[in-house]
């Protein structure tokens, strides 16, 4: 009888040490989905040319509309962003910073708008004080063709027209200066 509860307990610890296991590697992929580590953000994308875009600009004129193309021979920063997300309002300023300090030296901070009411994104652009151009992704297409994971994403075009990097979450100015400055010169990061 004693012999049974033995094997009756060894059957229980099967369950716990599946239970185990699988909290483990719930609790790994967390890890791995909400880094901002650029390395473990890696886009497939890198190393191949950006996917190209041709898009409206946030105040709806015109002569604001952006296509890659037209900025080939310059270093781009892409930063696909939200009204309704917090983390882009944290993030703003950083972006700012970077765009008055490279702006003289061929680099383009390009804010894109994405899933977002149009009148909050214009709102949220004007009170956050936002000097970089910013266009809307209204179908999410360009944001689809980047393979965006959510926002606040960034990407590096260097000057060739192929991304070099990605940041998920919110990036700085100091990182964004640190990944400037070689594509600047010409070189890869």
């Amino acid at each position: 009888m004693s012999g049974g509860g033995v094997r009756g307990g060894g059957r229980r610890l099967v369950p716990l040490g599946g239970l185990a296991v699988g909290v483990a590697l719930v609790a790994l992929l967390l890890a791995l989905g909400l880094t901002t580590d650029a390395k473990l953000a890696a886009s497939p994308l890198s190393g191949r040319p950006a996917p190209a875009f041709d898009l409206p600009g946030l105040d709806g004129a015109e002569q604001s509309r952006v296509r890659l193309e037209d900025l080939e021979g310059q270093v781009v920063v892409v930063n696909f962003w939200a009204s309704w997300c917090t983390e882009c309002r944290v993030e703003q300023p950083e972006l700012n910073a970077a765009w008055e300090r490279f702006r003289d030296s061929g680099v383009v901070v390009l804010g894109v708008n994405f899933q977002d009411a149009p009148g909050d994104a214009r709102q949220f652009a004007a009170t956050s004080g936002a000097s970089y151009p910013m266009v809307v992704d209204r179908d999410s297409s360009t944001a689809l063709d980047f393979g965006l994971r959510g926002v606040p994403e960034t990407f590096l075009i260097d000057r060739d027209g192929r991304i070099v990097e990605r940041f998920v979450g919110p990036v700085t100015a100091a990182t964004l200066g640190e990944r400037l400055e070689p594509l600047i010169d010409g070189a890869r990061p």
